[in-house]
C-alpha cells in the first residue's frame, strides 16, 4: 500500500470539488473499527478551530443509507472531508504506522500544491479587478467632472471615508504601512478591490441617474455610496476593508502570473513533443 491509495480513494462531487470520507479513511489508516478514528477526528477538528478555520467547511457530518446483508438498508453516520481535513487527521494519527507517514507526505504535498494554485488564482483575480477599478475610476472621474467636481482627490476621499469608516486615503495608506509613492489600490487583495469596484460603479451610476450637480452634493453622494457598501459587507458578516490583509504590489502579482504562464506553455510544448 502506498500514497496512491489516498489518490485512489478520492471522490469528486457534483461541483468538481474533491473529497474523502471518514469511513474510507479509517480503513486506509489501518484502524480496526470506525469508532477508533473518531477521537482522531475530534483532535483534527480542534486543530482546525485553533488555526482559525471554520470547522464545518472542512468536516461535514452526514447520514447515509447502506445496504446490509439481508438486502435491507440502514442509516449510518459518516463525515465528508476535504484535503485540509484529511491532512489534519493524518497529522493526529499514529506516526509509527507506515501508511500514516505516507499519508502525511501525500496531503502535505497536495496542500502545498493547492496553496500555490490558490495563490495564483488570487493573483489573477487581483490583476483583473485592478484593471476594472482603473477603468471605472476613469468613468467616475468623468461623471464627477460633469457634476461640477473640481477637486477629484477630495471627491475620491469622500468615497473612501464612507467605505472605510471615516478613514481618508492617507490614513488607509498609513494603516497598510505603504510608502508615499505606493498606490493603495495596488496593495489590495481581490476582496477589497471588489468592494472598491462596487463603490466606484455605484457612485458613477448614482451621479448619472440622479443628475447630481455641485461639488458638495457629489462628494456627499460618493460618501453615502461608500457607507452603503460598508453596511452591506457588515450585514453579510464580511471583514471590514481596513481589516483585510495587505498583499504585495500588483506588479509582483503580474510577474508571478507571467512566470506561471511560461511554465504552462513549456509543459504544453513538452507534452506535444
Amino acid at each position: 500500500m502506498d500514497h496512491n491509495v489516498f489518490e485512489q480513494s478520492k471522490k469528486i462531487n457534483e461541483y468538481g470539488a474533491e473529497y474523502w470520507t471518514a469511513r474510507d479513511l479509517y480503513k486506509i489508516l489501518e484502524y480496526a473499527e470506525y469508532r477508533n478514528i473518531l477521537p482522531v477526528l475530534e483532535k483534527a477538528k480542534e486543530a482546525a478551530k485553533n488555526s482559525g478555520a471554520v470547522v464545518h467547511n472542512h468536516f461535514v457530518d452526514i447520514n447515509e443509507m447502506v445496504t446490509i446483508g439481508s438486502g435491507a438498508q440502514r442509516e449510518r453516520d459518516n463525515v465528508i472531508l476535504d484535503r485540509y481535513a484529511c491532512y489534519l487527521i493524518v497529522q493526529n494519527s499514529d506516526p509509527s504506522k507506515e501508511i500514516v507517514a505516507l499519508g502525511q507526505t501525500y496531503f502535505a504535498i497536495q496542500t502545498r500544491r493547492q496553496e500555490a494554485a490558490d495563490s495564483l488564482l488570487e493573483d489573477r483575480k487581483r490583476v483583473m479587478l485592478r484593471d476594472e477599478v482603473t477603468k471605472h475610476n476613469a468613468s467616475l472621474a468623468s461623471s464627477a467632472k460633469e457634476a461640477g467636481v473640481a477637486d477629484f482627490a477630495r471627491f475620491q476621499n469622500a468615497g473612501y471615508q464612507g467605505l472605510y469608516g471615516g478613514m481618508s486615503a492617507s490614513q488607509i495608506k498609513q494603516r497598510k504601512k505603504l510608502k508615499k509613492s505606493q498606490q493603495i489600490l495596488d496593495h489590495m487583495g481581490s476582496e477589497e478591490l471588489a468592494a472598491n469596484l462596487f463603490r466606484a460603479t455605484q457612485a458613477d451610476a448614482k451621479l448619472k441617474r440622479e443628475g447630481i450637480r455641485g461639488e458638495y452634493s457629489a462628494n456627499l453622494a460618493h460618501y453615502e455610496v461608500g457607507q452603503k457598501v460598508r453596511k452591506t459587507i457588515k450585514d453579510l458578516g464580511g471583514t471590514m476593508p481596513e481589516n483585510l490583509p495587505t498583499p504585495d504590489g500588483i506588479g509582483r502579482a503580474k510577474t508571478r502570473i507571467k512566470s506561471d504562464d511560461k511554465r504552462k506553455l513549456k509543459e504544453s510544448q513538452s507534452n506535444e513533443n
